[in-house]
C-alpha cells in the first residue's frame, strides 16, 4: 500500500498512452483499476518490478471465469501493463510477463488474454514477442 501513489502515477501513465488510441475516453482524470482489490484480492497477482528500490513497472493477472461454451473454464487476463519510459527497451515488460504467466499456470489456467489497441503498433509487437496473437477484434461505429 505504501507504493499507492507510484502505482496511480503507473496507472494514468497507462491511460495517457492509450487516449490517442480510443476516442471514447473521458478527457477529464479517469481511473481504469481498483488497485487496493488488485493487491488484496486473492484471484489477481499484482506484479511491480524495481530497480535500486524504485518501481519502473506493473502489470496483473487476473483469474476469469470464461463462457460456457469454451474449452476452457477460466483464463487469466493480463493488464497494468506499464514501464517507466526511463526503463523501456530493457526488457522489463518481458520479465513482468514471463512471471505472471509463472504465476498463471501454478493456479491451474492454461489461458491468456489481454486487450490492446489495433492501432498500438510497439504494444502488439511486444505481444506477439511474448507468444501472444490476435485473436479478435473488437470494432466499434460512433453514430452521433
Amino acid at each position: 500500500m505504501a507504493d499507492m501513489p507510484t502505482l496511480l502515477r503507473f496507472e494514468q501513465g497507462v491511460i495517457q498512452a492509450e487516449r490517442p488510441f480510443d476516442p471514447t475516453l473521458q478527457d477529464n482524470t479517469i481511473h481504469y483499476y481498483d488497485i487496493e482489490q488488485m493487491i488484496t484480492a486473492s484471484h489477481i497477482e499484482l506484479l511491480v518490478a524495481e530497480q535500486n528500490q524504485q518501481l519502473i513497472g506493473s502489470g496483473y493477472a487476473r483469474i476469469e471465469s470464461a463462457k460456457p461454451y469454451l474449452k476452457h473454464k477460466q483464463y487469466a487476463y493480463l493488464g497494468f501493463m506499464y514501464v517507466d519510459p526511463a526503463f523501456r527497451g530493457l526488457g522489463v515488460n518481458q520479465k513482468i510477463m514471463k512471471s505472471l504467466e509463472e504465476w498463471v499456470v501454478l493456479q491451474g489456467i492454461a489461458e491468456l488474454r489481454l486487450d490492446v489497441y489495433d492501432n498500438n503498433v510497439s504494444a502488439l509487437k511486444a505481444y506477439q514477442k511474448s507468444g501472444f496473437a490476435k485473436h479478435l477484434v473488437n470494432m466499434r461505429k460512433a453514430l452521433l
